[in-house]
């Protein structure tokens, strides 16, 4: 890792365990920490300014999720996805978000489909100003809106699982400003079928997006 202390905030929020989670999260989905490799406790605790205990915890969380693994006499490892992973993941996710999406259509209230089209505007400001990592998190937290609005709990619940192991994947997936635009567009398809409550649509929509995030995200495994 090339990062110096002095990259980093250390944490002093009362809610500890959150902020540590979202910041080596966030290092596993920028890459500081990369696919096999160790988590060093002492060298990332001392980066973010906390103890070994907190850290221990937030690992624990992200091995729940799927983005870490710990192994016997090796501690905790960054997880590596193969492309049969990667695929069998998005296969998943696609038809959760697919059903989430066409109960939300017809059941979701206008409060609720307009507070997930305010999301979408606020990441296309994120866009406009190249603000990547913000961006990626207000997109994945559409995605979790959409089948939440399902008002299916299981649903969401197996949805934000899967989403959760392959967020670095989706990150480098987007790099680049084709890719990226191919991504943004595809959103706009999505939410315009949202706010008409086409249920239909907005399958079809999802189904183009996951399909086109396989193919992107493929190219950098």
């Amino acid at each position: 890792m090339s990062e110096t202390a002095a990259d980093y905030i250390p944490i002093t929020r009362r809610t500890l365990h959150d902020e540590v989670l979202e910041r080596v999260r966030d290092m596993i989905i920028e890459g500081r920490l990369v696919p096999g490799q160790r988590i060093n406790e002492g060298q990332v605790g001392a980066q973010l300014g906390v103890s070994r205990t907190p850290l221990r915890e937030a690992i624990k969380t992200l091995a729940s999720e799927g983005l870490v693994e710990i192994l016997p006499a090796k501690g905790a490892i960054v997880r590596k996805f193969t492309a049969r992973d990667l695929a069998d993941i998005l296969e998943v996710i696609k038809s959760l978000e697919q059903l989430g999406g066409r109960i939300a259509c017809a059941q979701a209230s206008d409060a609720t489909i307009e507070a997930i089209n305010e999301l979408h505007r606020d990441m296309l400001a994120l866009y406009a100003t190249r603000d990547r990592l913000d961006y990626f998190k207000l997109n994945q937290a559409i995605h979790s809106a959409i089948v939440a609005a399902s008002g299916n709990m299981v649903l969401a619940e197996m949805h934000t699982t899967l989403q959760s192991r392959i967020k670095r994947l989706r990150f480098v997936g987007n790099e680049g400003p084709e890719k990226w635009a191919g991504a943004v567009a595809e959103h706009e398809d999505m939410m315009a079928a949202l706010l008409k409550r086409d249920g239909d649509a907005l399958a079809a929509a999802i189904g183009r997006h996951m399909d086109t995030t396989l193919v992107r995200v493929r190219e950098v495994l």
